[in-house]
């Protein structure tokens, strides 16, 4: 399906969307998959409950596997039916590393997120940097970018530059939805109502661990309970919620404890999809069959 059709598409589905949502919280965990397709709220943008992520320490996990590991870890992901990837500016060489992997499938079998850091000084062109990420992944457009790591109570004005060149992206179809990635507390308050945000990316676990809390910093356990209220706002608010720190990090060595996660994040907090960055098959495996398990 081409860009243009996708995009008839996803804004043909918006008032069916809005009218799916009501009551999604318990009527998307009966009999869901982690492969199965949702909507992220007002975006119109489908993907997989469970996404594959490139960032484990920046990336530095994945890239260790060097490109054919990567390649047939990305490859096996997608056999078992993931279809939603997501890398970030911040990670050295994923985007090409990425592309390079899903190199050969058709584009429109997959969902595609990037997340851009904002953190330069003024005169930078969001629109040029995104064709520059774009060449990099070898592919005309992204699903979904980000603002990446947004902290602060005033995220939403400072980064107004930033909104405004992902607009005109959207515009020149080099992207089809946005949000943003917020660390602490005062980030995360403001996510619910900012008219500007369609998707929230929203660190989420049963125990606080790398989470929001008074400030940005993650060696101190966050503030669960807030979270989970600001994760309910957002949903109320028709965005979408994307989750993320689903093994604190990699600091869950206990099975069981990545189970419960995973039923917190989609049962207690009503997440919509969940990202978590892997290094074999089988960490893949177990996440798929946590997220079906989480669900059942």
């Amino acid at each position: 399906m081409s860009l243009v059709s996708r995009r008839n598409f996803v804004k043909g589905g918006l008032a069916a969307g809005a009218l799916a949502n009501v009551g999604a919280f318990s009527l998307e965990a009966q009999g869901a998959k982690a492969t199965d397709w949702v909507t992220l709220g007002k975006s119109g943008v489908k993907v997989t409950r469970l996404a594959f992520g490139t960032g484990t320490f920046n990336g530095r996990v994945q890239r260790d596997l060097g490109q054919e590991g990567f390649n047939r870890l990305v490859r096996h992901a997608y056999d078992r039916g993931l279809r939603f990837f997501e890398t970030a500016e911040s990670y050295p060489d994923m985007h090409r590393m990425l592309g390079v992997a899903l190199q050969g499938i058709p584009r429109e079998n997959y969902r595609l997120m990037t997340k851009m850091t904002t953190d330069e000084g003024p005169g930078v062109d969001p629109v040029a940097r995104i064709a520059a990420l774009l060449k990099q992944a070898n592919t005309d457009y992204f699903d979904i970018v980000l603002l990446h790591v947004q902290e602060g109570p005033s995220w939403p004005t400072d980064s107004r530059p930033w909104q405004e060149g992902i607009l005109e992206a959207e515009r020149k179809q080099m992207a089809i939805a946005h949000g943003a990635s917020v660390h602490g507390l005062p980030a995360l308050r403001q996510v619910p109502k900012d008219e500007w945000l369609q998707i929230g990316m929203i660190r989420m676990n049963h125990t606080g661990v790398r989470m929001d809390g008074a400030d940005a910093r993650e060696h101190v356990l966050g503030d669960v309970a807030e979270v989970v209220e600001h994760v309910k706002q957002t949903r109320q608010e028709n965005k979408g919620v994307i989750s993320m720190k689903l093994v604190g990090e990699g600091t869950f060595t206990s099975h069981e404890d990545r189970q419960k996660s995973m039923r917190f994040a989609f049962h207690h907090a009503g997440v919509q999809c969940v990202t978590v960055g892997y290094k074999s098959p089988a960490e893949v495996d177990e996440a798929i069959d946590n997220v079906n398990l989480a669900l059942a």
